[in-house]
């Protein structure tokens, strides 16, 4: 393990180079520290962080990155966790068969105290591809991906990206409302999807995505079936992934992980003054 701080908050928007008119923000990783389980996403809830791997979570605590405790699919039928968040004690992940057709997705619920199990919620895969879910405004939000690329085996695009949709669904996880992404953005994403992503308490969506140290400013329209793009956050250093924003305090700080190193990253992000 190592826990380093490193480099400034960058606050100013610099020259927009991606999206239309969308302004661009830098942002800085302000610490990290390394874990084999950091390969999907990290959730947090002020005092720990959970790495989070296909088939397994990690818990970790913030401040040095010691295991606390662990958990490893045995008997259950988990194959690919892609995020997860914390709510009330609750850790809640988002599972997913990718990339195994046709489509099947839960939402795997575990007591964040000892990760015990609380339930497993099927998910309608109708959309694509489970990848995150999140709690904003008392209602459930989440991202179904799909890509370009063809799986091993199969003939077929695995959903095609331009079919990614970010969906609000009801307290049963139900489906019950989505939309998609502008085509700039899913140009970036290509030929991968929508990763991770976590409400801010500015009212804003920060969604990520496989590739790039990027981190994309959303907003849901008042009408319309498009969210809005409405700035980048650069994060140098960083490759999208499974994010969360820690809520616990009035810091903007956002964590995610750098899948190649098997890092995780706290980062400091800057305010988005539009």
């Amino acid at each position: 393990m190592k826990y380093a701080s490193l480099f400034l908050l960058l606050l100013l928007p610099v020259p927009c180079l991606r999206g239309a008119e969308a302004p661009v923000f830098a942002a800085a990783i302000i610490s990290r520290f390394e874990t084999p389980e950091a390969r999907q996403a990290v959730a947090v809830d002020g005092e720990f962080a959970y790495a989070i791997n296909n088939a397994n979570i990690i818990k970790l605590g913030q401040a040095d990155g010691q295991v606390v405790m662990g958990w490893r699919s045995g008997g259950e039928a988990i194959t690919h966790l892609d995020s997860g968040m914390v709510l009330d004690g609750t850790l809640y992940a988002a599972h997913s068969n990718y990339p195994d057709s046709p489509m099947a997705n839960s939402i795997e619920v575990r007591r964040a105290s000892n990760l015990n199990p609380v339930a497993s919620v099927p998910v309608d895969a109708s959309l694509g591809s489970l990848t995150w879910i999140d709690r904003h405004n008392g209602e459930w939000w989440a991202g179904f991906g799909n890509y370009d690329i063809i799986p091993d085996g199969q003939s077929q695009p695995y959903g095609g990206t331009s079919n990614t949709r970010v969906a609000r669904l009801d307290d049963a996880f139900g489906i019950e409302q989505s939309w998609s992404l502008p085509q700039d953005l899913l140009a970036r994403m290509r030929p991968m999807s929508n990763s991770g992503s976590s409400w801010g308490d500015d009212g804003y969506l920060y969604l990520t995505g496989h590739d790039h140290p990027e981190i994309y400013v959303m907003a849901v329209p008042a009408s319309g079936e498009e969210l809005l793009w409405v700035a980048t956050v650069i994060v140098e250093g960083f490759n999208g992934q499974g994010i969360a924003w820690d809520r616990s305090g009035p810091e903007r700080e956002l964590w995610g992980i750098i899948r190649a190193s098997n890092e995780i990253l706290r980062i400091r992000m800057p305010p988005i003054a539009l």
